[in-house]
């Protein structure tokens, strides 16, 4: 049974590898060279510029590295970037301290 993944996650990967599909266009990169020096397949390149859910998040990263982009994905899900987390965690702090 194939896994079904949200609508807005498969349109954010569908940006994402498009976004690293120009990156990659743009220095100019043959897209044989890029898997290579990520040291992947041409097939598996082809499914992160896809954006297929199911490429790993390593191989995503090694594409982020071979373009030199990849200062961007320590931030992605920084704690102080979660804006309901943090808001979440202030719910949860007591009303009043005794002494």
């Amino acid at each position: 049974m194939k896994r079904r993944y949200p609508i807005s996650v498969q349109k954010a990967l569908k940006k994402l590898g498009a976004d690293l599909r120009m990156a990659r266009k743009r220095r100019p990169i043959k897209a044989a060279t890029m898997a290579e020096r990520m040291g992947v397949s041409a097939p598996t390149l082809r499914k992160i510029e896809n954006g297929d859910p199911t490429v790993q998040l390593g191989h995503l990263a090694q594409a982020l590295f071979v373009l030199q982009m990849l200062d961007g994905l320590s931030d992605l899900a920084a704690t102080e970037n979660d804006e309901i987390g943090l808001m979440l965690e202030e719910e949860r702090l007591p009303q009043r301290v005794r002494y």
